[in-house]
């Protein structure tokens, strides 16, 4: 695969003035293309992994999809059930993962992806970064990552602590999926300076935006001219796509003879065939709070 990924890292502070979950070098996921999927709570980010992966596999592609949100739904539309998580399956075995088998943690989806899905620590008691991490170390010590192509983190909310935006210290490409409204760009906007931090000491630079559940865009377009965003694909709000959830399946296993379908499953093959060949990192610059208030909106 091409991937642009050779870009300087800079030796500065990781999220000045927050504390951060640091990632050990040899946790470093190697060899394979990884993803990360962002977005406003709520905004379709598991819908839009799990149709990215799919697409992947489709293009040849060994995929694996990790869930990073403690509702643990990322991965039920390859997988048609909730999987357990390898939190709960570590704490089955009091911790001592060498007594977990792979098949213990990771699920065989949809055309041959593989899912896992992190889950997360009590609420109110631990940090989403130190599951992600758990999660990679696992899957390392079990070589799982070895026969891999393509890796996606499908990453719960909105980005408020260093642990949220732990899948960026492996991730090449952030891609972010918003909705043309001012509260899914906000999230954006405060997601941009996510990666911006940890592009600091990490690999891991903005690739782009998906649009998502709408039909119009101007108010997206508007906020990428200004701050130095693409629209990597577009999906409106369409009736097949909500089918396609309570059905459990991706938009791949839906009929394909409809005309809408066929259109979604075309895009999502060709955002999926874009960050194949790589998609260039872009130059952003995220808005103060006040500035997306005056930006946004009709005169």
């Amino acid at each position: 695969m091409a991937v642009s990924t050779r870009l300087p890292i800079l030796g500065r502070e990781d999220g000045d003035g927050s504390l951060q979950v640091h990632l050990n070098p040899e946790d470093k996921i190697t060899g394979a293309l990884c993803i990360a999927v962002y977005g406003k709570g709520g905004i379709g980010k598991s819908t839009t992994s799990s149709n990215l992966s799919a697409a992947f596999s489709h293009l040849g592609k060994r995929v694996l999809q990790i869930g990073c949100d403690p509702k643990h739904d990322s991965t039920f539309t390859l997988t048609k059930s909730m999987v357990p998580t390898v939190i709960d399956t570590l704490e089955s075995v009091d911790f001592h993962s060498e007594e977990l088998r792979p098949e213990d943690f990771v699920f065989k989806g949809y055309n041959g992806v593989m899912c896992v899905e992190a889950g997360g620590p009590p609420a109110g008691t631990g940090c989403g970064g130190y599951v992600v991490g758990q999660t990679v170390k696992l899957l390392k010590e079990h070589h799982l990552l070895e026969d891999t192509d393509v890796v996606i983190f499908d990453v719960l909310g909105d980005v408020v602590c260093g642990g949220f935006a732990a899948p960026l210290q492996h991730a090449h490409r952030a891609m972010i999926v918003t909705a043309n409204d001012f509260d899914s760009i906000f999230a954006m906007n405060r997601i941009i300076a996510a990666v911006l931090a940890k592009s600091k000491n990490y690999q891991v630079r903005v690739g782009g935006v998906i649009a998502n559940r709408s039909k119009d865009t101007d108010q997206i377009d508007r906020y990428n001219e200004r701050v130095g965003l693409t629209t990597t694909a577009k999906f409106p709000d369409l009736d097949a796509i909500r089918r396609s959830r309570l059905k459990k399946c991706t938009m791949f296993e839906m009929d394909s003879s409809d005309p809408e379908v066929k259109a979604v499953q075309d895009e999502y093959l060709a955002c999926a065939q874009r960050l194949v060949d790589g998609v260039p990192p872009l130059l952003v610059e995220p808005l103060k709070d006040r500035e997306i208030f005056d930006l946004l909106g009709y005169d």
